[in-house]
């Protein structure tokens, strides 16, 4: 494997596995807010917020953490004014305090926060306005939840990232991250087979605890429709129920996100609920086999690349759930997991095989905002993923002509990232509709 190939990998794990509390959308918010604020100087009289119809989906059924059960981009936004702070990332909300949430709750009546939405724009897009006396500033994210592109004072620029495209086409998302342009499967097994990095050992390792943590939380309390305390078998994970442990802890870690749990999460292409189905279902597979440290964390590091290589021809935020992509990371760790003894050419046909058989079953699944149901679709798609499994190590596979299946596992992912991107641009837009209209 080429030098520079191996370090782009550990970069993209590097970028994009990082801790966040809550569902991303409303901490994005949040951290706007709080950095309007801090560029402010001082506590508004007045704030304003637009985002896009994807932010809109994914923030109106989830509860924001901290805020003591309350949803919505205003809750958001003024706790992220109140208490929240920038230099925290996507942990922006993790020291308010019950003051707070109460002083939240009064400026809320109040009228303090007014919320719009922006038509045409990314699908991932947030600008916050404060206002107090004739002051004003202002901060723009645009495509993914930490990527400010504009900070303005008083009208005047103070920062401007003008790398920040639109997510028009996969080409332009390709050209923004090329590092990710590197991305295939047979170099991701590879990378995975090799894995020596240990600072990429350590992340991954972190990943397994904060992911565990929340998922522990989800099955010892009644978060949402406790969809992983329903799944969940008796006894220890062993090879003849792992995939129903894969999937009851996967979806508890989701129960407890989804409803306020305030502990981080470390997500996977901008998503915890995809960073938790990439990485506990592989975690699960390792323990219930007996397999070795060295070997499960390989599988982690080939199902989150796998994840994220089917992520850059979705975009961000669409109609096409994520746990899609994610749980066929996983997929592809575990049949890599239980695939030590095969010859390195049958261990990429099986993980290739593997890919195919889950996004040509599943790939149609819609993501109608973040809220509870998000963890059952996440035991769905990991279902499936362990079905995708079980048929190729038995040499089954979807062939070419199938529908969505094309010439090999590369061009399938490729196409199916079209249809989600392109195809189910105007099932995003009804859904919306649906919602606001409700």
């Amino acid at each position: 494997m080429e030098n520079n190939i191996r370090e782009a990998y550990s970069r993209i794990l590097h970028a994009e596995l990082i801790a966040a509390m809550g569902c991303t959308e409303p901490i994005a918010i949040a951290y706007a807010a709080a950095m309007a604020r801090e560029t402010l100087g001082r506590m508004p009289e007045h704030c304003l917020i637009d985002c896009s119809g994807n932010i809109v989906k994914n923030v109106m059924g989830v509860t924001v953490p901290n805020s003591g059960g309350m949803k919505g981009i205003d809750v958001a936004a003024v706790l992220g004014i109140l208490g929240g702070s920038s230099k925290r990332g996507l942990e922006v909300l993790e020291d308010i305090t019950p003051a707070q949430r109460e002083e939240a709750k009064q400026l809320l009546a109040s009228g303090f926060c007014e919320c719009r939405l922006r038509p045409n724009v990314e699908n991932l897009y947030i600008c916050v306005y404060v206002r107090a006396g004739s002051e004003n500033a202002m901060v723009e994210i645009r495509n993914f939840h930490k990527n400010v592109t504009l900070i303005e004072k008083n009208g005047e620029v103070l920062f401007q990232n003008d790398i920040a495209c639109r997510e028009s086409s996969e080409e332009e998302s390709r050209k923004a991250d090329p590092d990710k342009a590197l991305l295939n499967i047979a170099d991701i097994i590879q990378y995975g087979e090799t894995l020596e990095d240990q600072a990429v050992i350590d992340l991954l390792e972190y990943q397994l605890a904060c992911n565990r943590a929340i998922a522990a939380e989800g099955l010892g309390k009644a978060y949402g429709a406790q969809v992983g305390r329903t799944l969940l078998p008796e006894g220890e994970p062993g090879p003849e129920n792992a995939r129903n442990f894969a999937k009851a802890w996967a979806a508890a870690g989701s129960d407890a996100r989804m409803n306020g749990c305030p502990l981080p999460v470390v997500i996977n292409s901008g998503s915890g609920n995809q960073g938790i189905t990439a990485s506990l279902p592989v975690e699960i597979y390792a323990k219930a086999y007996g397999l070795p440290r060295d070997r499960m964390l390989g599988g982690l590091a080939i199902s989150n690349l796998i994840a994220i290589h089917q992520k850059k021809y979705v975009g961000s935020l669409s109609a096409y759930c994520g746990a899609v992509s994610a749980a066929c990371g996983a997929g592809a760790g575990i049949t890599y997991l239980l695939g030590e003894g095969l010859s390195r050419e049958k261990l990429y046909e099986q993980i290739c095989d593997t890919v195919i058989n889950t996004i040509v079953t599943v790939g149609g699944m819609v993501c109608d905002g973040a809220k509870s149901s998000c963890a059952a679709k996440i035991a769905c798609a990991v279902d499936c993923a362990v079905t995708a499994f079980e048929l190729s190590r038995k040499g089954q596979v979807f062939h070419f002509g199938e529908g969505l299946v094309m010439k090999d596992a590369e061009h399938t992912i490729e196409v199916v990232g079209r249809m989600a991107r392109e195809g189910m641009r105007s099932t995003d837009n009804e859904i919306l509709r649906i919602m606001l209209g409700r």
